[in-house]
């Protein structure tokens, strides 16, 4: 079915054939152009699906206020001379700890490896305090959930940003899953009081956007991938051309200008449609986008638009930290300008 807005057409509806097209990828909730004839007034049948509408690489100015305060981090080198288009980072998502018990011991392997090869950003997704997690479901801890998140995540962060210098930055994300946070999507930032390490330890919004040596990153903790997957249509191309579904579903989040195309949402996304139009929008390429799932991990280069228009775009799923009673997967990333020069691989701990 094919809805248009209340504004042109009253909100009316009308069937969809699209035995014409030779190829399409649609899902409920796509905003997109059709053209087509209508010759019963019943159904329309598509001779064209335009899906996207080309947006530029460039970072937008005015960004909705609760994006803005990530544009102000910036990694600085000891190097005044610095001014490529260069970071190095390690991503990880949670759960942040095995299934059975909470030593968070995998966040430990994590640190561990950070400190030894120092990257500029270590960039942690949610959740941190899963409300999955067994011994938090049925309440067998003996402290609060801000306690719990304090002492094993930020105590552990403090640490190890006390030891990597103060170059290091890291980034904290939320997810509708941590049991010390808000229960609503888009989120709110975490509160996180450290006073001689607020420049170094940044929390962002869900989904957020930050600049680093002036690369764009754009990351949201929902698994907007899982569930496009288990709702999308799609027709391959008749000449038989290979097709990508990650990348496909991925090319989707930008093309559609949201982190969070999908509508209605799934029913476990606490989705706050007064906040959705502003705080969900995407309004430029990001050069990187960070997209956890419970997908198999990836790194894809995503090329966006045709000819002088074209864009790349590295999306990463670093799988999750812990998985069960054993560890997981993250990512390491350097990049150096572009996609055709950077070096990324999934690390298992």
């Amino acid at each position: 079915m094919l809805q248009s807005s209340v504004e042109h057409s009253g909100g009316r509806d009308v069937r969809l054939e699209l035995h014409n097209l030779s190829q399409f990828s649609i899902f409920p909730g796509q905003i997109v152009g059709i053209e087509g004839q209508n010759p019963s007034g019943h159904c329309l049948i598509a001779s064209k699906l335009v899906d996207s509408v080309p947006l530029s690489a460039t970072a937008a100015v005015n960004q909705h206020p609760t994006k803005k305060q990530a544009l102000d981090l910036v990694v600085e080198s000891t190097d005044s001379s610095y001014v490529q288009k260069e970071i190095s980072a390690l991503i990880a998502s949670g759960p942040f700890t095995t299934t059975d018990n909470l030593f968070f011991e995998p966040l430990t392997e994590l640190l561990a490896y950070a400190s030894r090869k120092l990257p500029q950003l270590l960039v942690l997704m949610g959740p941190f305090v899963d409300s999955e997690h067994p011994e938090i479901k049925k309440g067998a801890v003996d402290r609060s959930f801000d306690e719990l998140f304090s002492q094993e995540i930020l105590r552990r962060l403090q640490e190890h940003v006390e030891y990597a210098g103060s170059d290091v930055r890291v980034i904290l994300v939320p997810s509708i899953r941590d049991a010390q946070h808000d229960f609503v999507f888009p989120q709110p930032a975490f509160d996180i009081h450290l006073p001689n390490l607020i420049h170094q330890i940044t929390s962002l919004t869900n989904p957020g956007n930050f600049e680093a040596n002036q690369v764009e990153v754009g990351c949201c903790t929902v698994d907007i991938l899982k569930q496009m997957s288990g709702e999308e249509m799609s027709r391959n191309p008749i000449d038989g051309t290979p097709s990508d579904r990650m990348s496909r579903l991925a090319s989707h989040i930008i093309s559609q200008r949201s982190f969070y195309p999908l509508y209605p949402p799934a029913e476990d996304i606490p989705l706050d449609s007064s906040l959705a139009p502003e705080a969900l929008d995407i309004t430029s390429i990001p050069d990187i986008l960070i997209l956890p799932s419970d997908v198999k991990y990836f790194i894809k280069v995503l090329t966006l638009g045709e000819g002088e228009e074209q864009r790349k775009c590295i999306c990463i799923n670093p799988g999750r930290l812990a998985k069960g009673e054993g560890g997981g997967t993250f990512a390491e990333l350097n990049y150096q300008g572009s996609p055709d020069k950077m070096k990324a691989s999934i690390i298992g701990i």
